[in-house]
């Protein structure tokens, strides 16, 4: 955790892609969220894609050009936190790299990778944060994502919190292993994707809990597809949507009741 002095208290939330088409309900929990922590947010009006789909495809001259404008909207602010690992990581490790040949730009990018934070990192790491508004009854399963877990380094985070909201947590066998979305990985390598997250869904099933949790939109909307497909009841959610205790709209993959 940062010195007091230091501590950021007017974040930008960088609500990403998936969250803002498919979830917007974990934008608005991840506002309440910050909010309880006594942060004041603000939602740059021109943020767009990260780049990563294009970066990841191979296409670095259209992810630097998303890059260029997620930088300039984002640099004002003391600090960016992003309800996925996936797009956190996009920001704070590839960024710098991406810029290699161009120094000033590199620079800008350094900047803000070093200040941008996936959400349960920001509360736990940052914030100190040890309770939440959420109150998480009975067991639940989590799911780390790879780039949660391998580029921001969070593990433990998001367990601290559902901890203080009462839940008893219980990891998938092989938690470090990929539950086969990637991104563009799952469209060009569809039946390895397929047999990735069918092992992934089945040790969640295993787990006994009846609810998955997990910090990124692209693992969640991928596993709770299979899980449906294997006739599982197993509601998938956003971590922030337990620990803001804003769990009345149906799980994710899940028709409204």
């Amino acid at each position: 955790m940062t010195e007091a002095a230091e501590t950021p208290r007017r974040v930008a939330l960088f609500a990403t892609c998936l969250v803002e088409t498919m979830r917007p309900s974990v934008g608005f929990a991840t506002l309440k969220l910050l909010k309880s922590a006594d942060v004041e947010v603000v939602i740059p009006p021109g943020q767009t894609c990260c780049g990563q789909p294009q970066f990841n495809s191979g296409d670095k001259q259209g992810a630097k050009r998303l890059a260029k404008r997620v930088i300039a909207e984002f640099e004002p602010y003391e600090a960016v936190v992003v309800p996925s690992g996936s797009c956190a990581g996009m920001i704070a490790t590839h960024y710098p790299g991406l810029f290699a040949d161009e120094p000033a730009w590199a620079g800008r990018a350094a900047a803000l990778a070093a200040k941008t934070y996936e959400l349960t990192q920001f509360l736990v790491d940052v914030l100190g944060v040890a309770d939440v508004p959420g109150r998480v009854e009975g067991p639940v399963a989590y799911h780390d994502s790879c780039s949660s877990r391998r580029e921001m380094g969070v593990h433990a985070q998001p367990r601290k919190l559902l901890a203080a909201a009462g839940a008893e947590v219980r990891d998938v066998e092989e938690p470090e292993e990929c539950c086969g979305f990637g991104g563009t990985f799952c469209v060009k390598m569809s039946d390895v994707s397929g047999a990735l997250v069918d092992a992934k869904a089945k040790a969640a099933i295993a787990t006994g809990a009846g609810t998955l949790l997990a910090g990124d939109m692209g693992c969640l909307l991928n596993i709770a597809g299979r899980l449906k497909r294997l006739g599982s009841p197993m509601t998938v959610r956003h971590v922030a949507e337990a620990l803001a205790g804003d769990c009345e709209t149906p799980g994710i993959g899940e028709a409204k009741k």
